[in-house]
C-alpha cells in the first residue's frame, strides 16, 4: 500500500529560492512540489515554519564520544549508538557519516581497537528499524600510526562505506602547528600527563618518517579504486595542498589557513570547514576563523564535527555574519556536503529525492527544530 505524506502552509527552502507551498511524499520520495496551500484534508500544517532539506554530516566524532565517554573509559554500544542516533536526529541530521577513526600507537584509545562488533552492532539495529538516521561510514586514517591498515580491514568491504580522509595528529604541524594549543588538548581531552605529551613531541616524528608515506600511499589507491570520497585533514601549508592533489582527495577537511583554503578551491577541492567554528566565532586550535572563509568565498561545507546541533545554528549564523541567502546557507549543510560524499539522491528539496525533510522556526534569531522526516517517516 502506498505512503502518503502532504506538509502544507510552509516556506520550502529550495535549492535557488523560497517558496511558500507544499510538499507532496510518496513512498518515502517527493513526489510533488507546490506553491501555494492545499485542499487534503490530512496535510500537515506547518503554520509557516521553515521546511529545508535534511542535513547532511560527513565528519562527526559523536559515536567515538558516545563510545568513550571520558579516557580509557568504555560505555555498552548500543546504548551508546542509540543515544548517537537519538543526537544527530534531534539536531535535524538525516544522513550521518559517522566519522571513526583508525589508528593509534598507544593502544588506549577507540582508535586502537577492532570496530567489528560495532559494525555488526549498525547493521543489526538498521534491519530492526531502531535507527532513525540514515548511518554511512567516514573512516578516518592515522597515517603515522603502525596499526593503522590492520585496524581499517574491518571496514574494508562494508558497504556503508563513503568516505576517507588521510589524518597526522603529530603535534608541532597542520591543526597542531602550535604545540601548546596540542599540549592543552593532549593533557585536558585525553588525560595525558605533560611528561606523555613531551614523550609524544620528541617520538611521533620518528614515527611519521616511518609509516606516513606508505600509510598515504596505501589509502589514496585503495579510495581511488573502490570509488570513495577522499579527503585531507588540516591542510595548512601549499604542499599539503598539492599533496592532497596528488593523492586523488576531492575535499579539503578543516584547512587551517587562509592560504590552504583558497588554494584547495583553485585545485577544485571542496573546503568543509567546523560549525563549531562557525557558531563559536574562531577555532579551538587557534587557526582560521570558518566565518572569515565563508566570506572570502572559500566556503563549501559545513561539519558539525564534535557538537551536532551546531549544523543548523551555524547555517543561519552564515546568513547572519557573512551574507549567505538561506537557500546558499543551508546548501552548506545539506547539498554540498552530499554531494562531496558522493550522494546524490538527498540534500535537495526536489521532486524524486530522498523525503528527508526538517522543520525549523526561528525564535529570537536563532533556529529551533520542531520536526524531521527521514524518508516520510517522522522521527522527531
Amino acid at each position: 500500500m502506498a505512503s502518503t505524506l502532504v506538509l502544507t502552509n510552509a516556506n520550502l527552502v529550495l535549492a535557488d529560492r523560497v517558496v511558500h507551498g507544499t510538499i507532496l511524499i510518496e513512498d518515502g520520495k517527493i513526489a510533488d512540489i507546490a506553491s501555494g496551500g492545499t485542499a487534503i484534508p490530512e496535510a500537515i500544517d506547518c503554520d509557516g515554519d521553515w521546511l529545508l532539506p535534511g542535513l547532511v554530516e560527513i565528519h562527526t566524532d559523536n559515536l567515538e564520544r558516545h563510545l568513550m565517554p571520558r579516557p580509557k573509559t568504555h560505555f555498552p554500544q548500543q546504548p551508546a549508538l542509540l543515544a548517537h542516533d537519538a543526537e544527530v536526529v534531534s539536531a535535524g541530521i538525516t544522513t550521518v557519516l559517522d566519522a571513526l577513526g583508525v589508528g593509534d600507537p598507544y593502544g588506549e584509545s577507540f582508535r586502537s581497537q577492532n570496530h567489528a562488533d560495532l559494525l555488526a552492532l549498525i547493521e543489526h539495529l538498521d534491519a530492526n528499524a531502531a535507527l532513525r538516521a540514515r548511518h554511512l561510514l567516514h573512516v578516518r586514517c592515522e597515517l603515522p600510526a603502525p596499526n593503522t591498515r590492520d585496524l581499517f580491514a574491518t571496514y574494508a568491504d562494508s558497504p556503508r562505506l563513503r568516505m576517507l580522509s588521510l589524518m597526522d595528529h603529530t603535534p608541532g604541524q597542520r591543526q597542531w602547528t602550535d604545540v601548546g594549543h596540542a599540549r592543552t588538548y593532549f593533557t585536558g581531552k585525553k588525560g595525558w600527563t605533560h611528561e606523555q605529551f613531551d614523550h609524544e613531541v620528541t617520538h611521533a616524528p620518528e614515527r611519521q618518517q616511518q609509516y606516513s608515506e606508505p600509510n598515504r600511499r596505501y589509502f589514496a589507491a585503495f579510495a581511488r579504486e573502490r570509488g570513495l570520497a577522499l579527503a585531507t585533514h588540516d591542510d595548512t601549508t601549499a604542499a599539503h595542498v598539492e599533496e592532497a592533489v596528488a593523492d586523488g582527495a576531492t575535499i579539503s577537511e578543516f584547512p587551517t589557513t587562509r592560504e590552504a583554503a583558497g588554494l584547495a578551491r583553485e585545485h577544485g577541492l571542496a573546503t568543509v570547514a567546523g560549525a563549531p567554528n562557525v557558531v563559536r566565532g574562531g577555532s579551538h586550535s587557534g587557526n582560521v576563523a570558518a566565518i572569515e572563509l565563508a566570506r572570502a568565498g572559500l566556503l563549501d561545507a559545513l561539519s558539525s564535527d564534535y557538537v551536532p546541533a551546531s549544523l543548523i545554528t551555524a547555517a543561519w549564523r552564515l546568513r547572519q555574519d557573512a551574507g549567505f541567502e538561506l537557500p546558499a546557507a543551508v546548501a552548506t549543510v545539506t547539498a554540498h556536503p552530499a554531494r562531496a560524499a558522493g550522494l546524490t539522491d538527498r540534500g535537495e528539496l526536489a521532486p524524486g529525492l530522498l523525503a528527508d525533510v526538517v522543520r525549523v522556526r526561528e525564535l529570537d534569531g536563532q533556529p529551533v527544530i520542531r520536526e524531521v522526516w527521514v524518508g516520510g517517516r517522522r522521527v522527531h
